[in-house]
């Protein structure tokens, strides 16, 4: 039996149910039999694996390790996940990291297969590192087929720490919030940022990122919003605005995002900003 989170309310006072009954809710669905046969099956089998080409050819073994980035969409693209795992993370210019997408790099750096003579799944806790990151980004998938926006608020610590440790530069981090789907969403939506401002010039929106953030949170970088404090701050912004629109992304007609914005639309933040 498929297990279905519960989540009788949305917005903030969803997302605080849902941290009350996590340890609870993640138990059950960690419990459901088809996870535990193919982490069983994973734990088994990993150790044998040497090589990128090895992993992509057992579909259950790749539909783990790519779940546990959340990268499961990619389970048939199996020739990108080969070349991104072959190429590493120790060349700058290697495949995952000229993806804007932080989570490419983060898989490849784990698995290791193309930076190391001996890869990382012969390690004794490497099996038990990706089960467990399996799990829980599987928890948050069916969180996200109760409520979309619940999911990116609860993938959303995960998200941004995976980027972080990405790189150092303040820059490349924005850009990098540009490049991932969950954390664009998040912060677009969060700081009022319309659907038309994606169509901006990347360096344009890396200006108007950083200039809202701090109008908005008073920090500027994306390293700052690990703080807990201020991560929990952008969450909750996030799932306000997200509630009061309806939608996930900002309206210029919503009350609460009047109030949130101080009474400014969000067309008219870049109209500020950049005469648009």
């Amino acid at each position: 039996m498929t297990f279905q989170p519960t989540l009788p309310l949305g917005g903030v006072a969803g997302w605080q149910f849902l941290s009350r009954t996590l340890p609870t809710q993640k138990a059950a669905h960690a419990a459901n039999t088809q996870l535990d046969r193919e982490t069983q099956y994973f734990r088994e089998k990993i150790g044998n694996i040497t090589t990128a080409a090895d992993l992509v050819a057992d579909r259950t073994l790749l539909k783990v390790a790519l779940g546990a980035f959340n990268l499961q969409d990619d389970l048939p693209n199996k020739y990108f996940i080969q070349k991104i795992l072959e190429g590493g993370v120790l060349s700058t210019d290697s495949l995952a990291n000229r993806m804007t997408d932080p989570r490419y790099a983060a898989l490849s750096k784990a698995f290791g297969f193309g930076d190391y003579s001996v890869p990382s799944t012969g390690l004794s806790d490497f099996p038990d590192k990706i089960i467990n990151a399996y799990i829980d980004r599987d928890f948050e998938v069916a969180v996200g087929d109760v409520d979309p926006t619940m999911r990116l608020a609860l993938s959303l610590e995960t998200e941004l720490a995976q980027l972080v440790g990405r790189t150092k530069s303040d820059d490349a981090r924005w850009f990098g919030v540009m490049g991932s789907g969950p954390l664009r969403e998040v912060f677009e939506t969060a700081l009022g940022l319309p659907s038309s401002f994606g169509s901006l010039d990347i360096d344009k929106q890396l200006d108007v990122f950083r200039t809202r953030a701090k109008q908005v949170f008073g920090v500027g970088e994306v390293g700052d919003f690990t703080a807990p404090e201020v991560m929990d701050k952008l969450r909750t912004r996030f799932l306000i605005v997200a509630e009061a629109t309806g939608s996930g992304g900002p309206t210029a007609t919503s009350p609460a995002l009047s109030i949130l914005s101080g009474g400014t639309s969000s067309s008219s933040i870049l109209a500020t900003l950049y005469g648009l």
